[in-house]
């Protein structure tokens, strides 16, 4: 994923490397992924946990151990992790009063704790969440998605850890979380981007003297590019957007400094001299002062400031005390413990996601075959699209799931769509897995199971329960620019071709005639100002670039009318073409 990390499973080696080097703290659990601190404060009542994609370290696994968190669950590279590693890290670590989940506001992190949190309440856990959303530059009046989860996210962590030690209730823990987000606000600047995982190139190009300001962590594109200021004219305007933004309060702060990975500590500290000097003229006194890369995006050159208003108390939980990989010597090795991490239990068969066409069809398994050729072929295409309008790991994303479905059809004749929603549901992480899977779990239902097409009945009734479902767990419609703008068009049409007495093509060729409406749907997208996902924090960047997402989806149907309507899916355009801008 970057220059010096493995080809394979790179999150989980790195995760053994966090515990060798901090055994009395840390412990893997490798299948799902996650790590849980070793010991918690006998006092604690509720475990707290947390995670989110690979590349921000030492965010979560930092904090991991007594005064901090109970679990962490990483997922890729900028991906989130998907809901059964949330599910089974809650699950083990759970205390007498529950689990509460803390948040980062991603899409892709929001929907899997959504669903970890069901399967949760569930199994009679009692769980709450905080949700992280501190970021000023995507504090936008039209975004549905609202203002993303940065830095502010090591404030509420450390705090709340300090507090659940006390032996704090579930809710008062989720009350001090949300006062405490509700008091941060974050911006960040960058003066070059982060290394591409997949490309090894910057993901995007600045020209000489310039910044982007309000960058993600994910190294998505900031909000404006500005002309280089001098350091301290940068500071002055950062600390004054985030001042103006705080809510009224007390005239003490916590200030954090924060580097996004390629940022000196020379850098940082000058940095949080200038912000001291910027607060005092503005009437405001930082009780605590934090600089160092506590955030990253991997490799990107910049920082962010973020700012919290503090209430009585606040002050002491930041300064108790916590054994954590960020306040221990590296070095030491408590006596008595293993230099390896701990052996994982066997890993539990995962959830079947669809029981249509479990037994397998010729169809199903000649549309899933089509389709990993597809995605194989448009990935570096959907990467490059990704990139411009978020982190770039969409790609990756949907042909690491495909070959996991295929993977599952090989080993357990399970076939088709049916793979497909098993391996997206259970082991794709970021926004695409439990949506896709979602998609993928009803288009299953429509397989006939007996190698023939299945109907357009069927499909029209798949196609609308998968929306539905996606607008439930998501929030999305059509005109959000996601991959609803594809999915819905191709469900109205197939429901036309089903209903009434259709005529023309409609009639001849309803599947191609789907596809084509799912194609002009994601196109449509890329005159669209994205309101959800990703992509909405990149503001008009996004403006010119079809959602990957919609692509995709897109791509689905015209597998399905290449398989089943051959003659007729010649008009559609070639899946490299369709990804090309």
């Amino acid at each position: 994923m970057s220059y010096f990390l493995p080809e394979s499973a790179p999150v989980l080696t790195a995760a053994r490397g966090l515990a060798l080097a901090h055994p009395g703290i840390v412990e893997v659990n490798s299948a799902p992924l996650y790590l849980r601190a070793r010991a918690a404060d006998p006092g604690r009542r509720v475990a707290l946990v947390s995670g989110g994609g690979s590349g921000h370290e030492p965010l979560h696994t930092g904090l991991l151990g007594r005064g901090g968190l109970d679990a962490v669950c990483p997922g890729e590279v900028f991906a989130s992790p998907h809901n059964r590693q949330i599910y089974e890290a809650s699950a083990a670590v759970a205390k007498s009063a529950g689990v509460l989940l803390i948040v980062k506001n991603y899409t892709g992190d929001v929907i899997n704790f959504q669903i970890a949190a069901e399967r949760l309440r569930h199994d009679g856990i009692p769980v709450a969440t905080v949700l992280v959303d501190d970021d000023l530059a995507t504090d936008i009046a039209d975004s549905a998605t609202g203002r993303r989860g940065t830095a502010a996210t090591v404030v509420v962590e450390k705090l709340l850890g300090a507090a659940a030690d006390r032996g704090a209730s579930l809710q008062e823990l989720q009350e001090l979380g949300t006062r405490v987000v509700a008091q941060s606000r974050s911006v960040a600047v960058a003066a070059r981007a982060q290394t591409s995982p997949t490309t090894t190139a910057p993901a995007f190009t600045l020209e000489p003297g310039v910044l982007d300001y309000g960058v993600g962590i994910h190294g998505e594109r900031g909000i404006r590019t500005i002309a280089r200021p001098s350091v301290d004219d940068l500071v002055r305007r950062m600390t004054d957007d985030l001042i103006d933004a705080l809510p009224e309060g007390s005239d003490e702060v916590l200030a954090l400094v924060n580097g996004l990975g390629a940022t000196t500590e020379l850098e940082l500290h000058a940095v949080s001299s200038l912000l001291h000097d910027r607060l005092a003229e503005r009437g405001l006194r930082p009780a605590v002062t934090i600089a160092g890369t506590y955030t990253a995006a991997l490799d990107m050159a910049g920082f962010s400031l973020t700012l919290t208003r503090l209430d009585e108390g606040w002050v002491d939980l930041w300064t108790a005390p916590t054994e954590t990989p960020l306040t221990l010597p590296r070095t030491v090795r408590p006596a008595g413990t293993s230099a390896a991490p701990a052996a994982a239990p066997a890993a539990q068969a995962p959830v079947p996601a669809a029981t249509a066409g479990a037994a397998g069809t010729a169809g199903g398994r000649i549309v899933l075959d089509r389709y990993a050729e597809v995605v194989a072929q448009v990935r570096d295409n959907l990467t490059k699209l990704d990139q411009l309008v978020g982190d770039g790991d969409f790609g990756d994303n949907l042909s690491g799931g495909v070959r996991r479905a295929v993977r599952l059809a090989d080993e357990t004749g399970i076939e088709g769509t049916a793979a497909l929603a098993e391996a997206f549901l259970n082991d794709v992480g970021g926004t695409s897995g439990p949506l896709f899977g979602l998609f993928f779990k009803d288009l299953a239902s429509a397989e006939p199971g007996d190698g023939q097409a299945p109907s357009v009945a069927a499909l029209a009734e798949a196609a609308a329960a998968a929306s539905a479902a996606i607008h439930r767990v998501g929030g999305a419609r059509v005109g959000d620019c996601t991959l609803v703008d594809a999915l819905v068009p191709a469900a109205e049409s197939l429901a036309a071709a089903a209903g009434g007495e259709p005529t023309g093509e409609l009639a001849e060729a309803p599947l191609t005639t789907a596809a084509q409406a799912a194609i002009r749907g994601a196109l449509s997208t890329a005159s669209l100002r994205p309101r959800r996902g990703r992509a909405s924090y990149v503001g008009d960047h996004a403006l010119g670039v079809p959602d990957p997402g919609a692509l995709a989806v897109a791509l689905v149907f015209t597998t399905l009318a290449e398989v089943h309507e051959p003659t007729w899916a010649t008009r559609l355009p070639a899946p490299g073409h369709l990804t090309t801008i």
